[in-house]
C-alpha cells in the first residue's frame, strides 16, 4: 500500500505536492466522526443549514483564483477552464442551499386519517470523485448531500487531491461543523474500497470508469447500499445534411477537445450524413487545427495536457503516432503529457469507434439517412450524452426520442447544468445527479399514517 501520493504537474512533469494516504483504520475513524457530526447537523433548523452552506459558497467565491491555480497545477487545466470549475462549486453550493428549506414531504388523501411523507437524510455519504473534473464533480455529490442533512466523506482521485483538501479547509472556515465534511486522499483499491465496504456509509456516489463502477456496484449490492454511478461514454455528434454545416463544424472541436477529451460527455463519434460528409470534413479541419494547445496558464490556451504519462500511453495505444489521420493538430513538444487533436475516419465497428479513449481523439463516420443515424448513435454500450444538428424541428424531436442517452443537445453541445438532471443510460451509469431532484436523492422517504377515527 502506498504511504503517500506524489502529485505531478502534467504540463511540466514537475512535482507539486506530497499527500499522505488515508488507511482503512483512518477511514473507520472518519466514518465515526462523520456519523456523530451528522446527527447534530440533521437536527439543525433548515434555515441554519442553508446559512452555513451559503457561507461556504462565499468563502469558495473569495478563493476562486487560488483554487483555479491549484487545479491548473495538479490537473493541467487551462486557467479559464479552472476558474469556471471553481465558480461552478460556488453555484452548486448556493443552489443546494436554496433547496434546504424546500425539501418538503407530501400529504396524500387516504380514508380514515391523514397520510404524510417526510424526507429524512441517509446519514454518512461517500463521494468518490474523478480526476478529470476534480472540483465540480466532487461538489455534485457533496453540496446536495450536505444540504439534505448528511455528512460527506470525499475521496478525491489519486492524481488530483489538492483542490478537495483546500475545499475542506474552506468548509471549516465557513462554519461547517468539524467532521461533517472530510476529505480522505488515497488509492481507490485501498481507501476507496474501505469507504465502499464500510457498514456506516449509507450511500456511495461514484464517477469514473464503467469497469470500476461495476465493481463498486457489486460491493454495494452486498450491503443493499444506495448508489449513484456516473460512468463512461462514447457520445455521438450527429450532423444532418440540412444542418448549418459551418456552425456545426466550428462547434465540433470543443465537443471532443475540451479538457483534452478527458470527458465522459465528449462527442467522440462524429456521424455525418454522407451527402455532406466531404464538405463537413473540409470545414472541420481548420477548426480543429486552430484549437490552441499549450501552456495552461496562458489565457489563449484552449487545451492542456493529458493527466499523466499512463493516460497518454493509453491514448497512443489507440492511435499510434504514425497512424493515418484525417486531421491532426499540433501539441507542444518536450516536457508534459501532450497529445495532439486527432480526427480519424473509421467504420462503426472499429475499436476507436466503440471504446472510450478519453483523449483528444474523434472518429468521423458517414451515415445514409435518419434511421441509419439513430442505428449508429445507439451502436454502443454507453448512453451518456450526444448532439444532433438539423434545421428540421420534427427530426430533432424524433431523433432525440430515439437516441438512447440521458443528455442530448440540439444544435449545440451543452450537457451539464447544475439546475437540470444529469446521468446516463445503459453502461453509462445509474441514477441522476444535479437538478431539482438532487437533494431528494440523498434522503429516505418515510410514510406516516395518522388515524382520525374515533376509538
Amino acid at each position: 500500500m502506498l504511504q503517500e501520493l506524489r502529485i505531478i504537474n502534467p504540463a511540466t512533469e514537475e512535482p507539486v505536492a506530497v499527500v499522505p494516504v488515508t488507511t482503512p483504520a483512518e477511514v473507520d475513524e472518519a466514518v465515526r466522526r462523520a456519523a456523530a457530526a451528522q446527527e447534530k447537523w440533521a437536527a439543525l433548523p433548515p434555515g441554519d443549514r442553508a446559512r452555513v452552506l451559503r457561507r461556504f459558497a462565499g468563502v469558495v467565491r473569495d478563493h476562486v483564483p487560488a483554487l483555479a491555480r491549484l487545479e491548473l497545477a495538479e490537473a493541467g487545466h487551462p486557467l479559464g477552464n479552472a476558474e469556471w470549475e471553481a465558480n461552478n462549486v460556488v453555484d452548486l453550493l448556493e443552489y443546494a442551499a436554496g433547496g434546504v428549506e424546500r425539501l418538503t414531504g407530501t400529504q396524500i388523501p387516504v380514508a380514515g386519517g391523514l397520510n404524510i411523507t417526510v424526507q429524512e437524510p441517509l446519514g454518512v455519504v461517500a463521494v468518490i470523485a474523478p480526476w478529470n473534473f476534480p472540483m465540480p464533480i466532487a461538489a455534485w455529490g457533496t453540496a446536495p448531500a450536505l444540504a439534505a442533512g448528511n455528512a460527506v466523506l470525499l475521496k478525491p482521485a489519486e492524481t488530483t487531491p489538492l483542490t478537495a483538501l483546500r475545499l475542506a479547509e474552506y468548509a471549516l472556515e465557513a462554519g461547517v461543523p468539524e467532521g461533517l465534511f472530510q476529505v480522505l486522499p488515497g488509492e481507490g483499491a485501498v481507501t476507496g474500497n474501505a469507504l465502499v465496504g464500510h457498514p456506516g456509509v449509507a450511500k456511495v456516489v461514484f464517477t469514473g470508469s464503467t469497469a470500476t463502477g461495476r465493481g463498486i456496484a457489486a460491493k454495494c449490492a452486498a450491503q443493499t447500499k444506495r448508489l449513484t454511478l456516473e460512468l463512461g461514454g462514447k457520445s455521438p455528434n450527429i450532423v444532418f445534411a440540412d444542418a448549418d454545416l459551418e456552425r456545426a463544424a466550428a462547434a465540433a472541436p470543443g465537443s471532443f477537445l475540451d479538457n483534452t477529451g478527458q470527458d465522459c460527455c465528449a462527442r467522440s463519434r462524429i456521424l455525418v450524413q454522407r451527402s455532406v460528409y466531404d464538405r463537413f470534413m473540409e470545414l472541420l479541419e481548420p477548426a480543429v487545427k486552430s484549437f490552441v494547445a499549450g501552456d495552461p496558464a496562458d489565457p489563449a490556451t484552449q487545451m492542456g495536457p493529458l493527466i499523466s504519462a499512463a493516460q497518454r500511453e493509453r491514448v497512443r495505444s489507440y492511435v499510434p503516432e504514425d497512424a493515418p489521420a484525417a486531421i491532426r493538430g499540433e501539441a507542444p513538444k518536450g516536457k508534459g503529457f501532450w497529445y495532439p487533436a486527432t480526427v480519424l475516419e473509421g467504420r462503426p465497428d472499429d475499436r476507436t469507434a466503440v471504446e472510450e479513449i478519453f483523449g483528444p481523439v474523434a472518429v468521423a463516420i458517414p451515415f445514409e439517412d435518419e434511421a441509419d443515424a439513430v442505428r449508429l448513435a445507439n451502436a454502443t454500450d454507453y448512453g451518456l450524452s450526444g448532439s444532433l444538428w438539423t434545421r428540421d424541428v420534427g427530426r430533432a424531436l424524433r431523433v432525440s426520442g430515439a437516441v438512447a442517452a440521458g443528455n442530448l443537445s440540439v444544435n449545440s453541445h451543452s450537457s451539464v447544468r447544475y439546475w437540470t438532471p444529469f446521468g446516463g443510460y445503459k453502461q453509462s451509469g445509474l441514477g441522476r445527479e444535479l437538478g431539482p431532484g438532487a437533494l431528494a436523492a440523498f434522503t429516505e422517504t418515510k410514510n406516516i399514517f395518522i388515524s382520525t377515527e374515533e376509538s
